[in-house]
């Protein structure tokens, strides 16, 4: 082979006929095609594939973009360029240039959370903390911008160059999504798909400073601390019961009453007292259930009450009161011998020892004898003395 044949086999080595970027990997975002000592050929063959997008760079200035598609490189389609290096018309030598590949597909999967508890405002238990954690994923939007901006001059660079940042900026927006939305806590958890999209939507603002989009962003869950979720479950608790909550009450007040009366001391005395716990008790718990707000609990300072629901007040608390003492009061019986009161079951009083039982009485009438209960026999009508 000749000294000539040689010189024309190292500069053909020397130049590109091919410029293109097969992506192996899940996490690339720009690539830089090696270059080294290499020139372009003029009507070199450009293959951008889908979702990529060629950027060409002369000396850190953005010059020619190209799409997905086959290209012949020459100064009719490298308008930039061409006025860059003032190159002349038809000009036809090798020239030097950095090409970079963008990777403009969607990133899914990225992960997001929050690493120290959000403070939030919240209508029904006043300042709490949440966490929150989801997947979100982003694309590069506007590549000329995201090169400027982020990438630099590196000749690789993957998602974790900026998920850090991406996650930074969703976790501080997301205390201010949640605040605007005004949804309460107790409406979270329905309410994801709504919150996720409002966050999304001022997220889209932040990431296009760096020429970036988020199509998605989702709210796998949103945690309330533990003393507000057991506040939560008490709350449905109570709910479930409604009205039977009052009856119930009504019923453990009679019950105390009972007790206390049966208790050895026994005796009037015993049976006033009582009357008289049974009566506060129920003041109190009528008091209480008066004044509860939704679910059994009141309302955090400087918020409104809960709406849709009827006014509790002091006539509502005297009909409690009332139905307590009535309930009471059945829980005694009247000796059929001396009038005194005596607790009910008693079966002989405890003041003339009479027996509560009732005295059998039949008719002295030798052709009827029939059992009586009143003065005359209601079968033959013969006084009883």
């Amino acid at each position: 082979m000749g000294l000539f044949e040689a010189a024309k086999r190292f500069v053909k080595s020397q130049l590109l006929d091919v410029i293109e970027w097969s992506d192996t990997t899940t996490n690339t975002m720009v690539y830089e095609f090696p270059m080294g000592d290499k020139e372009i050929m003029m009507g070199a063959k450009l293959t951008v594939r889908e979702s990529q997008v060629a950027i060409f760079m002369n000396e850190g200035q953005i010059a020619d973009i190209f799409g997905p598609g086959m290209h012949k490189l020459d100064t009719s389609n490298m308008p930039i360029l061409t006025k860059i290096m003032s190159w002349p018309y038809g000009f036809n030598s090798p020239f030097k240039a950095n090409v970079y590949f963008v990777n403009t597909k969607q990133f899914t999967d990225q992960k997001w959370g929050t690493a120290n508890p959000v403070m939030m405002r919240d209508p029904d238990f006043g300042i709490i903390r949440v966490r929150a954690f989801g997947i979100y994923s982003f694309k590069v939007e506007d590549p000329a911008k995201f090169l400027r901006e982020v990438f630099g001059t590196n000749s690789l660079f993957t998602v974790d160059g900026i998920n850090e940042q991406l996650r930074k900026t969703i976790v501080s927006g997301l205390s201010d999504a949640i605040a605007e939305s005004k949804i309460p806590a107790l409406d979270m958890a329905a309410s994801y798909d709504e919150l996720g999209e409002y966050v999304r939507k001022k997220m889209d603002e932040r990431f296009d400073v760096f020429g970036l989009t988020i199509p998605t962003l989702v709210i796998e869950n949103i945690s309330l601390p533990e003393e507000v979720e057991r506040a939560m479950d008490q709350r449905a608790q109570v709910g479930a019961l409604g009205d039977a909550m009052a009856g119930f009450t009504q019923y453990q007040a009679a019950q105390a009453l009972r007790d206390a009366a049966q208790n050895e001391g026994g005796g009037l005395a015993s049976a006033g007292v009582g009357l008289g716990a049974g009566v506060s008790l129920g003041q109190v718990m009528g008091g209480a259930f008066a004044s509860q707000q939704p679910y059994g609990y009141p309302p955090q300072q400087g918020y409104p009450p809960h709406q849709g629901y009827p006014p509790q007040g002091q006539a509502h608390q005297q009909q409690a009161t009332q139905k307590t003492a009535a309930a009471a009061a059945a829980a005694t019986i009247t000796c059929i011998e001396c009038k005194a009161e005596l607790p009910a079951g008693s079966k002989f009083c405890m003041n003339c020892g009479k027996s509560q039982a009732p005295e059998e009485k039949f008719c002295p009438n030798p052709e009827c004898g029939k059992k009586v209960v009143g003065k005359f026999c209601m079968e033959c009508g013969t006084k009883i003395e």
